[in-house]
């Protein structure tokens, strides 16, 4: 049996729209002549099918024109992502069922698998840890416990079909991958890592999340995003797993590299030399981050460098000699915080004194109820 994984397809990221749209729906090209060729028997989309709960239209249009070709070929399995509006996505699921698109948003129903040929393939959504705790009574609040008991469900369920592989789509970061600047950060009390071996036991584990694709282990992977949504992701090599499912028990996976729309790159220095040297001939036809070092910042820069580098997206200033001990961007500065503790930064920088227990408890709270709020949009 062979099985297709891809994930956080992002639909309608504005990292670029113009171009964007047109690259995602060459990937879909991509995904539907793969199927073809392949012959692949199922589809895995591990969940962000978009970028936010509420998509946009065109977006939201190109996912249909997805999944009405995917269907016409194979049968899909979908799962949301924290990207995604469960809600929303989950709409005419039932529905969907009977043209072998399989939407999967509902965390109650993870002991429900869709068996396709000699598989039972088990969607477990984005699983914020404040809406399970309650209704699966889990003792400690975290993406670790929240998978676990999910995990708990699909082993109860698979032991009764043991003519049956198992394959599982999570969506979650779990240890060994490796985060990127486009992820958006989903830990609670700091924590946000799920142990590989929660995993233990299946013949697949199909992972989204993370933008890079990463073997965890040989059952144990992450597809990646097809695109490149951040300049962290410049090195990454894109594209979904070719998993075969063998008889025996054995997996083989082959990967499928995506076609690159636009190749990212980053840029230092001078304007002045970075619009007439030569030897950037090169970078006139990519995606572009650039970072002045010019002792003052030039007038109307951006304007300039997109004569020479239309497609120049990030601009950003650091004066060589600037008289700052950290040199790093502001993206390299906050990558590993949480948000609670830049938050806690900004106080300390408004009230000249670090933030109380009190109004750390505040903000908490607030970033709480704005995740508690987004995931049941």
């Amino acid at each position: 049996m062979r099985l297709l994984h891809t994930s956080d397809w992002h639909l309608g990221r504005s990292f670029h729209r113009e171009d964007l749209l047109a690259a995602q729906a060459a990937f879909v090209d991509h995904l539907v002549e793969t199927v073809t060729a392949e012959r692949v028997d199922c589809v895995l989309v591990s969940g962000d099918v978009y970028d936010r709960a509420l998509p946009a239209v065109d977006a939201v249009r190109l996912c249909n024109e997805a999944l009405e070709r995917l269907a016409a070929l194979t049968r899909v399995v979908l799962i949301a992502g924290n990207h995604d509006s469960a809600r929303r996505l989950g709409f005419g699921s039932a529905l969907m069922d009977a043209a072998g698109v399989h939407v999967r948003t509902d965390f109650a129903k993870v002991g429900e698998p869709v068996v396709v040929g000699d598989a039972a393939i088990y969607g477990i959504p984005y699983l914020e840890p404040e809406l399970v705790r309650q209704p699966w009574d889990l003792d400690e609040r975290s993406h670790a416990a929240a998978l676990t008991e999910a995990m708990r469900r699909v082993r109860d369920d698979a032991a009764s079909r043991r003519d049956l592989r198992s394959v599982v789509l999570a969506h979650a970061f779990v240890t060994g991958g490796a985060a990127s600047e486009s992820e958006r950060d989903i830990s609670v009390g700091g924590s946000s890592h799920v142990p590989a071996s929660v995993f233990d036991g299946v013949d697949y584990a199909a992972l989204g999340h993370l933008h890079g694709a990463w073997r965890i282990t040989d059952r144990v992977r992450y597809s990646g995003s097809p695109l490149a949504y951040s300049f962290s992701e410049e090195k990454h090599v894109k594209g979904s797993w070719l998993i075969d499912l063998r008889d025996g028990g054995g997996i083989a996976a082959e990967f499928a590299e995506a076609p690159v729309p636009r190749r990212l790159a980053r840029v230092r220095g001078r304007l002045d030399d970075l619009l007439t040297d030569p030897s950037h001939d090169r970078l006139e036809d990519r995606w572009l981050q650039v970072t002045l070092t010019d002792a003052r910042r030039p007038s109307a820069a951006m304007e300039r460098l997109r004569r020479r580098f239309p497609h120049t997206l990030v601009l950003g200033f650091e004066p060589e000699g600037g008289g700052t001990d950290d040199a790093r961007t502001w993206s390299d500065r906050v990558r590993e915080r949480s948000p609670l503790d830049i938050a806690g930064d900004f106080v300390a920088e408004v009230t000249d004194g670090p933030a109380t227990s009190a109004e750390r408890a505040l903000l908490d709270e607030a970033f709480e109820t704005c995740r508690r709020r987004e995931a049941m949009a």
